[in-house]
């Protein structure tokens, strides 16, 4: 019997997880890798358990943070990317430190925010708005100027302003560049807010993380890990579902080829 497509996509990955935790649990039972090192699935799942209230509150506060600067990550990126596309003295002056912007590691600037404005929320958030920001700026600035020159200019024949060329043009045009930028930003939003809080604090995963590492406890540290791997598959999925509602046009292009 021939199996669906669909059903593939999910049954693949699926047996493929399963393969994993099997290979991973016989291992540990076998002892081939010490136990404090690489703690089974089993312990995984038991620390996952027995800490899950206060896994909770720990990451509501990252979500609000992650949240928080990807918001403001993203109407930053889409003001720079506007004026980019815009201005071509702008995109020539900070095109190149987008770039520029992007090679300085996150570790090495967030000790300088958390020396300029302490442990609180602002430090956790400036650092997810820099990790987010960029993604959506070059998705966005790419997909402007990716709109066909003769249809900006039939549109100019026909006495179009440029919101109109903007409105009807060039934003429908950049839909797809701008949620592939938006998939990858809100993955960076929650490692950025997780590394954030590595560097101090009093909430969230990455204060959680600190404190089980400290005391050895790798079994909590993996679970954080699961949940962090969840949230940002959680807001991937966002992404899709805001993208389909965004993008009716999309959706009847399916329709027809099927």
């Amino acid at each position: 019997m021939r199996i669906p497509k669909p059903t593939k996509r999910v049954v693949a990955p699926v047996c493929a997880i399963l393969g994993i935790l099997a290979v991973w649990q016989g291992a540990c039972s076998a002892g081939l890798v010490p136990n404090f090192m690489l703690p089974s699935p089993v312990q995984v799942v038991a620390a996952l358990v027995g800490d899950l209230p206060l896994l909770c509150q720990h990451l509501l506060w990252t979500l609000a943070e992650a949240a928080l600067g990807l918001a403001i990550g993203v109407a930053v990126g889409f003001a720079f990317a506007v004026l980019m596309d815009r201005f071509e003295t702008f995109y020539l002056a900070f095109d190149p430190l987008l770039t520029v912007s992007q090679t300085v590691p996150t570790v090495a600037i967030a000790p300088l925010f958390v020396l300029w404005f302490g442990y609180g929320l602002l430090p956790k958030v400036l650092l997810v708005v820099i990790t987010t920001f960029f993604p959506v700026t070059v998705a966005l600035a790419n997909g402007f100027r990716s709109v066909d020159q003769d249809q900006i200019d039939l549109m100019r024949t026909m006495r179009a302003t440029e919101w109109q060329i903007f409105r009807y043009a060039k934003l429908p045009a950049a839909m797809d560049q701008f949620f592939s930028g938006l998939r990858i930003s809100a993955t960076y939003a929650i490692v950025g807010a997780v590394i954030s809080e590595w560097l101090g604090g009093f909430w969230g995963l990455g204060v959680y993380m600190t404190r089980v590492r400290k005391s050895f406890s790798y079994d909590r540290m993996f679970a954080v890990i699961i949940i962090i791997s969840a949230l940002s598959l959680a807001l991937m999925r966002g992404v899709d579902v805001l993208e389909h509602l965004c993008m009716p046009w999309k959706r009847a292009e399916r329709n027809d080829q099927q």
